[in-house]
């Protein structure tokens, strides 16, 4: 699902009109509809219900929406910021269909006290005032209404975006919108809906509504997508004849002495994620504890020096040993930095050609050496945190979150690799130049062991799909975040630990991301 700017958007629209014959009132049609109906699932016990709507084409979804709700039964009123006979085009049509609607309330606000007065008693308010092609900042009545919704424990349905957000933001928070519980937006979102915290909840939905323009319509020079579209190549059902074999074995090298941990989430995490056979190859010292995660993970002792990994595990034929049969390498998980462990994993990377995942302690390994990463010919993904990154680019970790978007673009093509920057809306930027944005997670992944897991289910993803790298890296980071979701629900965000995202991942593989009214869910969790 490609991810639209607002002058995009709004190119859509034109386009879907004029070259697709799709009148703009069919769109607004829909959009309306799109958002009674979201209404009525979410809050079914709402009987009074109040409309706040603009001037412009998102008050005419709002006036949509309030016909389709008031026939349902429902008390609905529309407050109109400004005079009816200001409105125009689609929105002065949709008003003219609303006025015919009689069990709807339409009131004309022109002053605050009248409007705070009129927001006080409902059950539901859709937040119609401004969308897209709006820039703040809010004024006079607009400024006025989200002051007063400020203080109000009303539950808010946004319609495309909460009034006064920017479209065009990338910014996490923005002090002068609307707050929301919810957005409902239409056809593809804009880049506000997959970097910014829209709903005052952690698990608040923000979802997409097919409108009726054509796929041919959608068209963006961006470059970005949402992760979650990829998630479809874990949907399809394995073939009845298969074999461990057709899903790949996955060697995970990793640990050290006092960090067998790591490793042990991580290969956990692969064969929980689907991969057929995994091998753990860790320094002997703690291999006995590494086998203790469960009886299917197979173990392979690494010589070791001080307690990390040896380069000798790379002479006299012993990583041909290591390797065979296997289909996807990955390192890093407690490797450590000390002693051999550095040099072994810069040798290591040069003497294979296995698609790899890189993580961790063999991130760091690379701080100075960034040259010798090179992903021609072979799947490459790194999956750095900001401070990791920071320490790949010799920046600081401010720099590196000032500027995630084209420092992550910047760095995987010129390497030729996968880059997965860890943090809010993780990115996942690929050789080609996209970049696609994750919007799963929570809080409760702020916890050691996180990155270890996502590492294992990145590994299995590559080992079951080995010729879709790309989508087979973005739908690990989604199932990753989600399944973390799933956990935060069941449990509290305080008390997920990194492990107990891996026994919710039932949950993820077979969550859709489309619910019954087909609405695409970029955050939240429908039922």
């Amino acid at each position: 699902m490609k991810i639209l700017t607002a002058a995009e958007m709004s190119a859509t629209d034109r386009r879907s009109s004029e070259e697709f014959g799709i009148p703009l009132t069919d769109l607004m049609e829909h959009a309306g509809a799109a958002v009674a109906a979201f209404c009525l699932r979410q809050y079914p016990s709402a009987t009074k219900i109040t409309a706040l709507c603009g001037k412009g084409n998102n008050g005419g979804d709002g006036f949509v929406a309030a016909r389709l709700l008031g026939q349902t039964g429902r008390n609905v009123t529309v407050l109109l910021l400004g005079q009816i006979s200001k409105l125009k085009g689609e929105a002065a049509s949709a008003f003219a269909h609303l006025r015919t609607e009689t069990a709807v309330h339409i009131l004309e606000m022109d002053d605050e006290p009248a409007l705070a007065d009129a927001l006080k008693h409902t059950d539901l308010l859709i937040d119609a005032v401004v969308g897209t092609g709006f820039r703040p900042p809010l004024r006079g009545l607009a400024a006025a209404a989200q002051n007063i919704l400020a203080q109000s424990n009303v539950p808010i349905v946004a319609i495309d975006l909460p009034s006064g957000w920017d479209a065009d933001s990338t910014e996490q928070t923005s002090a002068e919108a609307f707050r929301a519980d919810a957005v409902v937006t239409f056809t593809a979102p804009k880049l506000a809906h997959v970097f910014g915290h829209l709903t005052q909840r952690t698990f608040g939905p923000v979802v997409v509504a097919e409108i009726g323009s054509p796929t041919q319509a959608v068209q963006s020079t961006s470059h970005l997508t949402w992760a979650g579209t990829s998630k479809a190549i874990a949907e399809q059902p394995r073939n009845a004849n298969s074999n461990k074999g057709n899903f790949g074995h996955v060697l995970l090298i990793g640990g050290s002495y006092g960090k067998a941990g790591a490793p042990s989430m991580s290969s956990l995490a692969a064969l929980r994620a689907g991969a057929g056979l995994v091998t753990a190859a860790v320094p002997e010292s703690i291999l006995n504890t590494v086998a203790l995660t469960t009886p299917e993970l197979m173990m392979a002792p690494l010589l070791e020096s001080d307690g990390a990994v040896a380069l000798a595990n790379l002479e006299n034929g012993n990583l041909d040993k290591l390797l065979k049969g296997i289909k996807v390498l990955a390192v890093g998980p407690g490797l450590s930095t000390d002693g051999e462990a550095p040099e072994f994993v810069r040798r290591l990377v040069a003497q294979t050609t296995l698609p790899i995942v890189i993580d961790a302690d063999a991130l760091n390994a690379f701080a100075g050496h960034t040259d010798l990463l090179r992903g021609n010919g072979r799947a490459m993904v790194l999956t750095p945190h900001p401070g990791e990154m920071a320490r790949l680019l010799g920046k600081t970790v401010k720099e590196v979150e000032a500027d995630r978007l084209n420092l992550a673009r910047a760095f995987s093509t010129k390497h030729h690799l996968t880059l997965v920057l860890k943090g809010w809306r993780t990115l996942i930027a690929h050789p080609d130049g996209t970049v696609a944005i994750n919007t799963t997670g929570n809080p409760a992944m702020a916890k050691g062991g996180s990155g270890d897991i996502l590492t294992g289910i990145v590994a299995a993803m590559l080992a079951q799909f080995p010729n879709d790298v790309a989508r087979a890296v973005e739908t690990a980071v989604y199932l990753h975040g989600l399944a973390a979701d799933f956990a935060a629900h069941a449990m509290d965000e305080h008390t997920v630990l990194a492990t107990d995202t891996l026994a919710h991942l039932t949950n993820a593989f077979r969550y859709r991301i489309k619910d019954a009214d087909g609405l695409t869910w970029l955050t939240g969790i429908h039922s």
